[in-house]
């Protein structure tokens, strides 16, 4: 279960980059509200039919969230480059008696990518020429995921990755 908490988590920073087909004009407008850095702060799931694994993975993104805590950050900048910031190799499960914690990571992984945006679809493609497409619904500072879509091993549910706009 923790190595498909950790596949999860670290498959959401892959979320870099976008191909448009679209006019310059919306171009520009969906590429500035990707702009800027964003934590990824929920998972969205239906826990009557949500396996243990996506239950658990998002109990423990609350619970970091909620220490201002946050294992996945991407950062997309106007030159079109990308850096992606994931400290899921890091986390740490604490069970100490009937006490349980994950505390913050204190070191994380980086990747840096180009991407393209067209307000609804984000490319990416990292320094091995791997291409990732994903699409994204950005309302205001709010960018949600599907989460299903970003084929992760071990993870078929529906849900959506939630990110906030810092």
């Amino acid at each position: 279960m923790y190595k498909n908490i950790l596949a999860i988590i670290g498959f959401a920073f892959l979320l870099v980059s976008c191909s448009s087909d679209k006019n310059e004009a919306e171009a520009e407008v969906g590429a500035s509200s990707i702009l800027g850095t964003w934590d990824a702060t929920e998972l969205r799931i239906d826990n009557a039919t949500a396996s243990d694994d996506s239950k658990f993975l998002k109990g423990a993104l609350d619970l970091l969230t909620e220490k201002d805590c946050y294992i996945v950050t991407l950062q997309f900048n106007e030159d079109l480059s990308a850096t992606a910031t994931n400290s899921a190799s890091y986390v740490v499960l604490d069970v100490t008696g009937s006490n349980f914690n994950i505390p913050c990571p204190t070191e994380a992984d980086e990747q840096s990518s180009t991407y393209t945006f067209d307000g609804k679809t984000v490319t990416t493609i990292d320094s091995d020429g791997n291409e990732l497409v994903i699409d994204v619904t950005i309302n205001g500072d709010i960018m949600t995921v599907d989460a299903a879509d970003l084929d992760i091993p071990n993870f078929s549910d529906d849900g959506q990755l939630v990110f906030v706009k810092r």
